[in-house]
């Protein structure tokens, strides 16, 4: 059994009309996603805004009602269970997407930090300060600036102090919800090697979500690609960018930015076999109502939701 595993999870949001306000429909956020994510690596979970990405990590860690299916958490079934939920938070965390907004601009960086700490263990306020400071140190920043405030910081370190709150508990999992994708493009190296260095150092696993496919690739072992609410596509990093099976996800490999002068050729073919490709055979990838088929095993590590032959 895998360190997580989410089988068959779905999100459904109630659509409400009429005069009483009854739910006459329901909005398939997620519809269907399994993932197994084993300790230590790092799983992507990519797709475009309203593909249900960031609603199947929430989800996972109770931040959205689950609808149906099943999330196991070291052999525990937490999908459920109040208490075991508690635990659960404990040993996960989550790393917000826009440090502006996550970090509470009236308190100073040593309350922000410190916030998980007083919820879950009873530390003297000495304890306390030392501990934060310990953690302003690991994540690169200066462990005098407890006392400044959010907007004293630029975006790059705003991020790390979100990182600091998110590691206090010397959580197992961490789920990152596009952790850069709000700063600069020259900090965002910074903040995601600094992530990889933190995870071999404190043996963190990630699930990272995102839609920036450079990033992904950057950081994930394993990924898979949400179309609005289901998978179009689950494989290794390799399956993914060097053989692309969905039409989905090679429209999102082919606008990977050229970085590689010498490759540019052969990426401009590419995106050019790729268009050709979407505009005459889009409607094979997926049924009626638009949405992607169920996942078929193509490999033992790489599956496609393609129509069953026959």
């Amino acid at each position: 059994m895998a360190f997580l595993d989410v089988e068959n999870l779905k999100v459904h949001f109630p659509i409400k009309g009429g005069i009483f306000g009854r739910t006459v429909d329901h909005v398939r956020a997620v519809d269907g996603v399994s993932l197994s994510l084993e300790k230590g690596t790092t799983y992507g979970l990519v797709g475009e805004s309203g593909s249900g990405k960031t609603t199947t990590g929430r989800a996972i860690i109770g931040l959205n009602n689950i609808t149906s299916g099943k999330v196991t958490f070291e052999g525990k079934d937490i999908t459920n269970l109040r208490r075991a939920r508690a635990d659960f938070r404990k040993d996960v965390q989550m790393i917000f997407q826009d440090p502006y907004s996550s970090l509470n601009p009236k308190k100073r960086v040593i309350d922000i930090v410190a916030e998980p700490l007083r919820n879950y263990e009873n530390l003297s306020k000495k304890e306390e300060r030392k501990r934060v400071q310990e953690l302003m140190e690991l994540v690169g920043l200066s462990p005098e600036s407890i006392l400044k405030y959010p907007h004293e910081f630029s975006g790059g370190q705003r991020q790390r102090i979100g990182i600091a709150r998110a590691i206090a508990l010397k959580p197992k999992l961490i789920i990152a919800d596009e952790p850069v994708s709000a700063l600069d493009v020259s900090v965002q190296a910074q903040v995601l090697n600094f992530m990889q260095d933190i995870q071999k150092e404190l043996d963190l696993t990630y699930l990272f979500i995102g839609h920036d496919l450079g990033v992904i690739k950057h950081m994930c072992d394993k990924i898979g690609i949400m179309y609005k609410g289901r998978y179009v596509e689950e494989g290794t990093a390799s399956d993914i960018f060097d053989d692309p099976q969905h039409i989905y996800t090679k429209r999102l490999v082919a606008a990977i930015p050229d970085i590689d002068p010498k490759k540019r050729d052969e990426q401009r073919q590419f995106r050019q076999e790729v268009k050709a490709e979407y505009e005459q055979s889009y409607n094979d990838y997926f049924d009626d109502e638009g949405l992607a088929y169920p996942l078929q095993s193509i490999s033992d590590t790489h599956k496609v939701a393609l129509p069953e032959k026959g």
